[in-house]
């Protein structure tokens, strides 16, 4: 990771905790024997759809005050009974929950909104069939998904992770619980940040995991212990406070993130330095600052950061030159196929922006008054207000709220944070 000779601190940003650990670490604490403390836990409509539809399974989920610290009890083990837990909008409790599910004993109806039963599922649906799982998935091989619990003999799999990293973080997790444990050759993978973070918290809550040299993981049978762990803040949701620094000349500084962060999204920062921000990556913070215009003439491969990609896919118009970024196939699967979606409202601001399969390149431009279509994506209306804070009074909203699914407080804390920061709804009737 680059760092610089360490600048003035600036401002502290106040980023909350991340969605990827918090969930991760619900699931591992409800498949611990005992009860784990989560400390400094997001609270989102994410994570409070995942700590829902856990209560719903029986496994209680405890706030502490002003949700400081979540406990939670675990089963040590896989859920029984009968259940329908709804996932609302959160991919991540679609993917991890129906294997830790498979692995108790009972029915469960798993089932979310419209626009997650949009999004992917067969790869897991395959790799729970082929682990001898009963279940009905709905149409198209999507939610809603029906599970027959009987738990999982486990043994050897092969997963298609090229669409999703989700699919095999659920899986490994489930792992321990399977009776026979569980070694997985995966192929294809994208986002391999996210499966350290898996890796490194299972081992945390006393998983046996090793990786071969041709990258098949094995995971032992075993139960997962109790653990108390504190919540990094969320590196992806730095990412618009990291970049309206850099394109302010503002100095700010995330505390809680640092040299030794589980989250590879922290790496968006050497993406800013290339484009010639001031970033200074310590121990225990991460600051940039902002030195002018951003530089641009470069291509830069997002496929392992990819939820960061719309950071600078809106910010790269105000470069001096064009940016290319690649390897973002898999983000047309996300809330929004992100890349049509970048690429449509950015022509929309008037800006040159052309597309493939798997990259994007926006060139240098004066954005012009647009509204945003969000597509109720919370990271399509955060890019865009970094770049409507650079360009005032040309960047409106049609959902200034679906920021609530993984930064509630986005708007408040980037008007406290940017002098002139100004939220613009679409106007009535648009």
């Amino acid at each position: 990771m680059i760092t610089e000779k360490e600048p003035g601190t600036g401002l502290a940003a106040r980023v909350p905790g991340s969605k990827s650990l918090t969930n991760r670490l619900l699931l591992l604490a409800a498949a611990a024997d005992g009860t784990s403390t989560v400390r400094a836990p997001l609270v989102s409509e994410d994570t409070v759809a995942f700590r829902e539809a856990l209560g719903v399974c029986g496994i209680p989920v405890r706030g502490g005050p002003q949700d400081a610290y979540w406990d939670v009890t675990g089963t040590g083990g896989g859920p029984t009974g009968t259940a329908r837990p709804w996932c609302a909008d959160a991919g991540t409790a679609a993917r991890f929950l129906p294997p830790f599910a498979a692995t108790g004993h009972g029915t469960f109806l798993f089932d979310g909104s419209e626009q997650l039963r949009a999004r992917p599922q067969r790869p897991l649906i395959d790799a729970l069939r082929a682990l001898g799982v009963e279940l009905d998935p709905g149409p198209g091989n999507g939610l809603p998904l029906l599970i027959r619990a009987r738990g999982i003999e486990g043994g050897e799999l092969a997963v298609d992770s090229s669409l999703s990293s989700q699919y095999l973080s659920g899986l490994l997790m489930a792992a321990p619980l399977m009776r026979r444990g569980l070694a997985i050759r995966t192929g294809s993978l994208v986002s391999r940040p996210y499966i350290d973070m898996t890796l490194a918290l299972m081992r945390r809550f006393g998983a046996h995991v090793e990786e071969s040299a041709d990258g098949t993981l094995r995971v032992a049978p075993g139960a997962y212990t109790a653990t108390d762990i504190a919540v990094e803040p969320d590196a992806s949701s730095a990412s618009y406070v990291f970049a309206a620094a850099a394109v302010t000349g503002s100095t700010v500084t995330v505390p809680g993130l640092g040299t030794d962060s589980l989250q590879g999204d922290l790496r968006f920062v050497d993406v800013l330095a290339r484009a010639g921000a001031v970033v200074h990556v310590g121990p225990t913070a991460t600051t940039v600052t902002g030195t002018g215009r951003l530089r641009g003439g470069f291509t830069v491969d997002m496929g392992e950061i990819s939820d960061t990609f719309m950071t600078l896919a809106a910010v790269a118009p105000l470069a001096d030159a064009p940016i290319t970024i690649r390897g973002v196939a898999h983000a047309r699967l996300k809330e929004s196929d992100r890349v049509a979606a970048m690429a449509a409202n950015l022509r929309a601001c008037g800006i040159e922006t052309t597309d493939g399969p798997d990259w994007i390149t926006v060139h240098p431009g004066a954005p012009r008054p647009t509204v945003i279509a969000c597509r109720r994506d919370h990271r399509i209306a955060m890019s865009f207000s970094v770049l409507g804070l650079a360009v005032p009074d040309t960047i409106a909203l049609d959902d200034p709220s679906c920021v609530a699914k993984t930064f509630p407080e986005f708007h408040d804390e980037m008007r406290r944070l940017f002098t002139g920061y100004a939220v613009r709804p679409a106007p009535t009737g648009t």
